[in-house]
């Protein structure tokens, strides 16, 4: 089927590959899609629901019937579509959904039940009788479901992510977006170009075209490669952009190693980015429709404008006569491309009375074609005139009802396209994304040189937003001719009309759910299951639409579309979760210091999900007990270095920000002087403790908040519903900045010693009192300096960006190891707290108040506060609360353990008789004994008692005595020393 002189592709060598155990050869260039129609495969798939046979219907991402499984072994990789999968010599695919072959498929069967399998058929079916769900039902649901299949073997291919930052993000490398990047990139922009065909130029490399005289494909080779020559302009084939988010951020799949037969060593299968574009133009271009008629799923039934494709990019001719039905004037250049090639056209059937010929060819004015022959491959239609029925003997049927713009990328933040009733489509709604600009066909210009136009028009209002001049630059001489089209969604008739190919979705599927009253777009598409396939709708959408509409006398624009969510296409889980293989499904995150700490033999716990040191052992230490005691000892007697950059850190700015900080807190902070911490407790609605931490004011309306490492989420959402939904009046705003620091606390007596031989000015003890903070430099880098502590010692906090952590972390402990000190882990933190009495998410576990802590005071009378009534309940405040105390053990077991409860003496250790439990508990080397934190009922008035602490799991018994919970320099004065 291959036609000399036509293509794109390198016939000077050929590939050998395989399928569904059958032996073919295609070209370099070719997609595995165009080698099977080369080779005269039709028939590739078996549809979903009533398993008929499926052949290639278009030739891009949007292709709902030619999915393949493709390699074998532990790198089978299911639902590829052959349309976008490149060949490559040695190439493995087989078809899927049939059994025990596609030619021979016995769930075929299902078809001939179809008149008891329509739209609602599941739901109306599996309600009886209700014991079947379990047994029956669901088992056999459930093994019916799917498309594909794994391997069920672990795949050892490696899967990367990555970010990317840019002033213009152009998505599309057609006519449009081409042009786009090119004005953007004359201006001195950073511009990416992602397209995700593995050829930049979109249809300019499927059609006959011109631009500026020479071939639209030549055009957009030499455009491609003066943009690749270009300091400034990153080009990604094999890209699509899946998804458009918040802050300009853009998710984009790149299929880095899917045309070459396995990943090459050291290489990447996919790679994941994150696209951070200050401005972004959609250039997407558009996806051909179809139209619906009786048997329009036959193998041999493709989209005009993929026949094109076909013969112009690949050389391939779908078919040996083929024939047209069409609405619009656009499928004629099918035609006329396809006779210039040498192919027969037995005729050309347009839908319009009107409609003329662009070459010698036998056009059928005002015919509609009724139905398809040939159920594994075409090879005749029937087509209605004005003069009656007429049998065409044909082997490709080329379709076109016209082109739907590409607007899912505009509505991936909540917006809605516009109905245009000159192209009978939506098209894009202007602002539906921050900052993105739409050119182009997916904008609804189908001309090349509109799009050509628009490219450059939506780069200058894109430089001009970043204050950029844009140039002048000379649009190229093209097409120009308008599109004409009347809108045709189905033709009349008896029988099956398909809509969604993939799901065998029928016309009267959804006019059977508009009868049932499922009237609601969104409803329609669950009853019938309408755009729910792996094409997400993209090919049936439009037309389905419009039949609802139709069937309840409603227009299409007042109908709606369904919701467009990203991915666009579809992305392996293997791609999202890229560095995680063989982990669990919450993601890792380290500190800048990891690599140093795991060089130091640290083991590492998880806590909020960051990786932590739980302690630093030195080669004669063989416990971690050791190493706590140790580490412990170094921050009591010397100096002790722990990063602390997993603590949450959220940037508060605007002239609000006191207000905000007023509301969230328990107590006052719009009276916090510039340069000064404070320490703050706050509460949710319902009067409970949420978190702990301190803020800083750096400067009259900034603000940095620090919250403890595992409520690091929920207090930025608490400050954002605070901010969005109770006060959107309030001029503040907030921003996450915990990765944009890397923090070390730095404590000990030694510790300002340590400092001084650091930073670029020594610190002076009057002018850094407790409590301070303010910029510092270190050896030349801007920082941040806090004297806080959680330790009970003279200790600071310092930070830095995060590119310098690694660096500082490792000088740091150096420093700290020349003055008798150095690391300490989670152990010794934990020991040292709770040595002086603060609590942690041990203590605040949401279930405790501030007068359980003994914080009522910090309860501010002054003003008003999240959780200030519910505070005030009479069950917070009457007597009979657990209530924070310490533990020291007085009895012969010395030994104290966290969960274990509390009862009185003599009572037996069952609920009834409970009167608290233990939260923390640590070995104090520095008291030299066991100490803890626990709840008691009515503690506070209790110092002195002793109790039985029962460890029912451990089978652990001790007495204890009941004390103030700071076990160690009560007064604070080494603290502020």
């Amino acid at each position: 089927m291959r036609i000399d002189g036509k293509g794109l592709i390198d016939r000077s060598q050929s590939l050998s590959f395989r399928f569904d155990g059958n032996t073919y050869r295609g070209f370099p260039g070719d997609t595995l899609a165009s080698a099977l129609l080369a080779n005269d495969i039709r028939h590739v798939a078996r549809s979903f629901k009533y398993h008929r046979p499926r052949g290639i219907l278009t030739a891009g991402s949007e292709e709902p019937n030619a999915l393949m499984t493709i390699g074998c072994g532990p790198a089978t990789d299911p639902n590829v579509r052959a349309t976008v999968q490149e060949l490559y010599e040695g190439l493995e695919a087989r078809s899927q959904n049939a059994w025990p072959s596609l030619g021979l498929d016995l769930l075929s069967v299902n078809d001939l039940a179809a008149p008891f399998l329509g739209a609602g058929f599941y739901y109306k079916t599996f309600m009886w009788p209700r014991v079947f769900w379990e047994k029956v039902y669901e088992p056999v649901i459930r093994r019916a479901a799917g498309l594909g299949a794994l391997s069920g073997e672990q795949d050892a291919e490696h899967y990367e992510k990555a970010y990317a930052f840019c002033d213009v993000l152009v998505i599309g490398a057609g006519p449009a977006g081409l042009m786009a990047a090119w004005a953007a990139a004359q201006a001195g922009a950073r511009v990416i170009i992602a397209e995700e065909d593995s050829m930049m130029g979109g249809r300019l490399n499927a059609e006959t075209l011109q631009i500026d005289g020479k071939p639209g494909a030549d055009w957009a080779a030499h455009m491609v490669a003066t943009l690749a020559a270009m300091d400034n302009v990153r080009l990604m084939p094999r890209t699509t952009v899946t998804g458009a988010h918040d802050g300009g951020t853009f998710g984009a799949l790149e299929r880095v190693s899917h045309h070459e037969n396995g990943v090459p060593e050291g290489g990447v299968k996919e790679t994941f980015w994150r696209i951070v574009a200050k401005r972004s133009i959609l250039a997407a271009g558009a996806i051909e429709r179809h139209i619906a008629f009786q048997s329009n799923d036959r193998p041999g039934i493709m989209g005009a404008g993929a026949v094109r494709t076909y013969l112009n990019r690949f050389g391939v001719s779908p078919g040996k006569a083929v024939t047209v039905f069409t609405n619009n004037d656009d499928a004629h250049r099918t035609a006329l491309d396809l006779q210039d090639a040498g192919v027969h056209i037995a005729a050309v059937i347009d839908s319009r009375k009107d409609a003329q010929a662009l070459g010698d060819y036998r056009v059928m004015q005002g015919a509609m074609v009724t139905g398809a022959e040939g159920r594994k491959g075409l090879n005749a239609i029937r087509v209605e005139t004005a003069t009656g029925t007429e049998k065409i003997a044909t082997d490709c049927l080329a379709v076109s009802g016209g082109w739907n713009p590409t607007v899912h990328m505009t509505c991936h933040m909540n917006g809605r396209p516009t109905w245009d009733d000159g192209i009978a489509s939506f098209v894009p709604t202007p602002g539906s994304i921050p900052g993105m600009e739409a050119a182009g066909a997916c904008n609804g210009a189908f001309a090349t040189a509109a799009c050509l136009t628009q490219g450059v028009a939506a780069a200058k209002v894109s430089l001009d937003a970043l204050g950029l001049t844009a140039p002048d630059i000379d649009i190229p001489h093209a097409d120009d001719s308008a599109y004409v089209l009347e809108p045709l969604w189905a033709v009349p008739g008896k029988g099956r009309a398909w809509l969604d190919f993939q799901n065998d979705v029928s016309v009267k599927d959804v006019k059977q759910a508009a009868q049932e009253n499922f009237t609601s777009v969104e409803h329609m598409k669950r009853y019938t299951t309408q755009g729910m396939a792996t094409d997400q709708g993209k090919n049936s959408n439009v037309a389905a639409l419009a039949l609802l509409a139709d069937a309840t006398g409603r227009g299409i624009p007042e109908t709606g579309t369904t919701t467009f969510r990203p991915p666009y296409t579809p992305v392996a889980l293997a791609a999202l979760g890229a560095g995680a293989q063989g982990k669990g499904f919450a993601p890792e995150r380290k500190t800048t210091s990891h690599a140093a700490t795991i060089a130091a033999g640290a083991p590492m716990i998880e806590a909020g999900l960051w990786y932590r040191p739980s302690y630093f052992p030195l080669p004669d230490e063989k416990t971690w007990r050791q190493s706590c005691d140790r580490e412990v000892g170094w921050v009591r007697n010397a100096v002790g270095i722990c990063d602390v950059s997993t603590l949450g850190k959220i940037d508060i700015q605007g002239p609000d920000a006191a207000k905000l900080l007023d509301f969230i807190y328990t107590n006052m902070f719009s009276s916090l002087k510039e340069g000064r911490v404070r320490y703050g407790l706050m509460l949710r609605e319902d009067g409970h403790v949420m978190d702990d931490g301190t803020t800083a004011r750096l400067g009259p309306n900034h603000y940095v908040m620090t919250t403890t490492t595992a409520a690091a989420g929920q207090v930025m959402r608490h400050l954002e519903f605070v901010s969005q939904a109770l006060h959107p009046d309030w001029d503040v705003r907030i921003m996450s900045v915990t990765e944009q620091w890397a923090q070390f606390a730095v404590a000990g007596p030694k510790s300002r010693d340590l400092l001084n031989g650091l930073l670029d000015q020594p610190i002076d003890n009057d002018a850094w009192p407790f409590m301070s903070c303010g910029p510092v430099d270190v050896q030349g880098v801007k920082g941040r300096l806090f004297r806080i502590s959680f330790s009970g010692e003279h200790a600071y906090e310092l930070a830095v960006p995060s590119r310098y952590g690694d660096s500082l972390f490792r000088l740091l402990v150096a420093r700290a190891e020349g003055l008798g000190g150095g690391a300490y882990g989670m152990e010794a933190l934990n020991v040292l707290r709770i040595e002086k009495g603060f609590i942690t998410h041990s203590e605040i576990d949401g279930r405790v108040t501030a007068q359980d802590i003994g914080m009522e005071r910090m309860l501010s009378k002054k003003k008003d506060f999240i959780g200030a009534t519910m505070a005030q309940r009479p069950g917070f405040t009457e007597a009979g609360r657990a209530q924070l105390v310490g533990l020291k053990p007085v009895g012969p077991v010395k030994q104290l353990t966290a969960g274990a409860h509390i009862y009185s003496d003599g009572a037996e250790p069952v609920a009834e008789h409970d009167q608290g439990y233990v939260t923390s508990v640590g070995f104090s080397p520095t008291l030299g004994h066991f100490i803890g934190l626990a709840f008691v009922t009515d503690g506070l008035s209790r110092h002195g008692d002793v109790l039985n602490m029962v460890d029912h799991v451990r089978r652990i018994q001790t007495r204890v005595e009941l004390c103030d919970p700071v076990f160690f320099d009560p007064k604070g004065e080494r603290t502020r020393g």
